[in-house]
């Protein structure tokens, strides 16, 4: 039976199952090389420092879950910038998203600790998500740019009023939105 080469490209996923399971709190090197199989040492060979595989770790897990929008949402663009938030909200609130929103709230938790490499990939994160949101848009969007921005400002307080149990507030507001004189 052959062993599997380490690699970074071999490892992230063992430590993306880790962290979705486990959250951040549990990300420190030992229990990371344990779910990996291997150790903190080889860990910090193919990876530099705790930093770098912290954030690409974090990278990696962004692309999973882009991915696993991308598979969710549907193939054709929202009909309305409110078209496109209702459908966000409604995938990311499924249960296979729950992993990925409680390792999200990690991050702004770190982030607003003032985490240096939280911040960075929750930079590079948004930065992707912005993205993502721009290519769902509808095709005649007046300003696919700043409505990303709205959506995924939406998005994003609506996911944190729904962990805290306020998700009552958004769908109500969401309801208001789409009533309202403001583009879409």
């Amino acid at each position: 039976m052959s062993k599997i080469r380490l690699s970074r490209e071999t490892l992230l996923p063992l430590l993306a199952a880790h962290v979705l399971a486990h959250g951040l709190a549990d990300a420190s090197l030992r229990p990371l090389a344990r779910a990996a199989g291997t150790s903190d040492r080889m860990l910090l060979y193919h990876f530099g420092s705790k930093d770098r595989l912290v954030a690409d770790l974090l990278d990696h897990l962004a692309g999973q879950f882009s991915a696993a929008l991308d598979r969710a949402f549907p193939h054709e663009r929202a009909a309305s910038r409110e078209d496109c938030i209702a459908q966000v909200l409604a995938i990311t609130g499924q249960g296979a998203f729950q992993p990925f929103m409680r390792v999200w709230w990690d991050i702004v938790s770190g982030c607003a600790a003032g985490n240096a490499a939280y911040l960075d990939a929750a930079g590079a994160i948004m930065d992707r998500l912005l993205r993502w949101v721009v290519d769902h848009l509808p095709e005649d969007d007046p300003d696919p740019q700043g409505g990303a921005r709205m959506v995924l400002t939406y998005i994003e307080g609506a996911q944190m009023l729904g962990a805290v149990g306020r998700g009552d507030i958004p769908a109500q507001g969401l309801a208001s939105l789409a009533g309202s004189a403001c583009p879409s």
